[in-house]
């Protein structure tokens, strides 16, 4: 198992972001990293440019935790409500997913990516409920949405036996 050390230009999920010295497996920066662009082989002459990308990289964190800051104020401000279509006893027909709350936040003028909206199941019932949306690793924001009735509530008929 050879290892490879090598300098991150951009960052990678779950192994560091540009700047970073890290050891890989030597396939994974020869066949991956290094022809993408992504990272350098770590010699002296590329050690100067550690400098300059971490610079690089703590303007960028800090634009990025500015702008989810600024998303989570309007998130805070913003209340949904989806009128779904019910039968009898207010059973719902279909459900409320992460792709429909995502759908009425871009309808509302709130861009955020689908992937942020962590819904761990679709909602079944009506009445109020929460949803978490994280937009950067400190900043997270719980959602509180509604799910009511197109129609009237008819309810449940039951056949008593004689």
């Amino acid at each position: 198992m050879a290892l490879s050390e090598i300098l991150l230009v951009k960052p990678v999920e779950n192994l560091g972001g540009e700047g970073d010295q890290v050891k890989v497996r030597a396939g994974y920066a020869r066949n991956f990293l290094l022809p993408r662009g992504i990272a350098v082989p770590l010699t002296r002459a590329n050690r100067k440019q550690v400098e300059a990308l971490k610079k690089r990289r703590a303007e960028r964190e800090a634009q990025e935790l500015s702008g989810a800051q600024e998303i989570a104020k309007k998130l805070e401000k913003t209340s949904l409500a989806f009128a779904v279509k019910t039968g009898e006893g207010g059973k719902m027909f279909g459900a409320i997913t992460a792709n429909d709350i995502h759908d009425k936040l871009v309808a509302s003028g709130i861009e955020i990516e689908k992937k942020r909206i962590h819904l761990h199941t679709p909602v079944k019932t009506l009445g109020q409920h929460s949803v978490k949306v994280k937009l950067h690793a400190d900043v997270s924001v719980d959602l509180n949405f509604d799910v009511v009735s197109e129609n009237p509530i008819e309810p449940v008929v039951t056949e008593e036996t004689k």
